[in-house]
């Protein structure tokens, strides 16, 4: 082959890399101009990376700091990384040549016999040494690209791992908060729990004593127990949901519940957060799971490179220094070199090569989809939060009406039957409205409490992208 067609074959294999090299897709989803449920305030920063702190809790900054320390799911991530860091090393070693050394001694001697070819000792000189050494380097020139490819695949598989870390944090933080938050509130609900009981047995003291008197009947004394009983029942189950919730929140530390302290605060002292959502384009940039899914694409766009480079054919280089000699004194007194060049490239392979670029392409079409509905799951999430932040504020001004006219309900007919002008009927049911009412309050409580962690978690816990 001469020359010039030597260099037109090389031009036509560069245009053919060219061509095969394809940028990574875009996503194309338009973002809204403004969430459906608005944003609580506008004149507040945005949350920051210790979006927990905003509590105002010092009992929950603990915790989260001795689950970001001792997270068992976390460190696994943290190790997931470091095996994406040492892939990418791998990956991007053949970018430079390999280089190696060798130093070999050999020892041969004819037992009897004439010896023959394939010897070195023969009859006439039984025993034969020899010492070698030699330096070799080796190398792929990357004409098409297929190995900066894989390096630049492998990197972005480490940017991934880095935001599935970020992702396990923040929703390693975002549960422990949700389980301290609930204990709090199971606590608040075992003190109501315990003070109503001890209403209901006041009322049932005041219905014996009138039962005794003749003035109250054997029927109202015992719908006054099984209230009694109720509450009684009702006092056990939450101290079950209290000790549950207190071991759910050990195992995110990653510590036994044996080494959990008790809690001095009450869910009343504990403030919600005003939050700026900003505008949702913003989400693109403060979630680390979309931009994991976003680099996992560019990943799979490099590896289509990779794939369509092993259709081509590959060049590789070779050079060697060595010397030897029968004695190591003399090892170099006789050196050399070698230089070698190979190309190499398919004729058949039975579709393996093709079907692999079509299984990179396939892949690559799968994670852009991945990638859309971590956008729209992304936006959902946060008008879902937005909507439960306000729905339950509208509840709350309504509930604490509610509760105030149920407790003056029950002070009334509880009253008016100690003086004989009301039946029993009417505090039982001004009773079991009271107890629902406060019962209410601490869930709506809650419920608010969790819609502010549920809005952090949402806005990606104020992680942005590192520049």
């Amino acid at each position: 082959m001469t020359l010039p067609s030597c260099i037109s074959l090389l031009s036509l294999s560069l245009a053919l890399a060219a061509c095969s090299t394809a940028p990574a897709p875009e996503a194309n989803l338009p973002a809204p101009s403004a969430w459906q449920g608005g944003s609580e305030v506008n004149n507040h920063p945005l949350p920051n990376a210790r979006w927990w702190q905003a509590f105002a809790s010092s009992e929950l900054d603990g915790l989260v700091e001795r689950a970001r320390l001792n997270s068992h799911d976390l460190a696994g991530a943290a190790a997931r990384v470091r095996q994406a860091q040492a892939r990418a090393v791998i990956a991007g070693a053949p970018l430079l040549p390999d280089l190696q050394y060798g130093l070999d001694a050999s020892r041969q001697r004819l037992l009897r016999g004439e010896g023959n070819d394939q010897l070195d000792a023969s009859s006439s000189e039984r025993t034969s040494t020899a010492f070698d050494a030699r330096l070799s380097a080796s190398y792929e020139v990357d004409f098409w690209g297929g190995v900066r490819a894989a390096r630049d695949s492998a990197l972005r598989e480490v940017d991934a791992s880095r935001f599935d870390r970020h992702t396990v944090e923040l929703t390693l933080t975002s549960a422990v908060a949700d389980s301290y938050l609930r204990g709090l509130t199971l606590q608040e609900q075992l003190r109501i729990a315990r003070l109503n009981l001890a209403n209901a047995r006041d009322v049932l003291g005041v219905v014996e004593a009138r039962q005794g008197a003749g003035s109250a009947t054997r029927l109202e004394l015992a719908q006054q127990r099984s209230l009694v009983a109720a509450q009684e029942r009702q006092v056990p189950l939450l101290e079950q949901q209290w000790q549950d919730n207190r071991v759910t929140l050990a195992t995110l530390l990653g510590e036994p519940v044996q080494n959990l302290p008790q809690t001095s605060a009450s869910i009343s002292a504990v403030r919600w957060p005003q939050i700026v959502s900003g505008v949702p384009s913003d989400l693109l940039g403060r979630r680390p799971d979309i931009a994991a899914a976003e680099a996992r694409l560019a990943a799979a766009s490099a590896n289509i490179q990779v794939a369509r480079a092993a259709l081509l054919p590959r060049l590789t280089l070779g050079a060697e220094l060595g010397s030897g000699a029968r004695t190591f004194a003399d090892i170099l007194d006789s050196p050399y070199y070698t230089l070698t060049a190979g190309l190499i490239g398919p004729i058949f392979n039975n579709g393996r090569l093709s079907a692999a670029r079509d299984l990179a392409t396939a892949e690559q079409e799968e994670l852009l989809e991945n990638y859309r509905s971590s956008i729209v799951a992304g936006f959902a999430d946060v008008e879902k939060a937005l909507n439960a932040i306000s729905g339950i504020d509208r509840q709350r001004q309504w509930q604490d009406e509610e509760l105030t006219q149920a407790r003056l309900a029950f002070d009334i007919a509880q009253r008016r039957y100690s003086a004989g002008a009301e039946t029993l009927l009417s505090v039982l049911e001004t009773q079991r409205t009271l107890y629902l009412a406060q019962d209410q309050q601490a869930q709506l409580r809650l419920a608010r409490l969790q819609g502010s962690v549920a809005l952090y978690k949402a806005l990606g816990g104020g992680w942005q992208v590192e520049q």
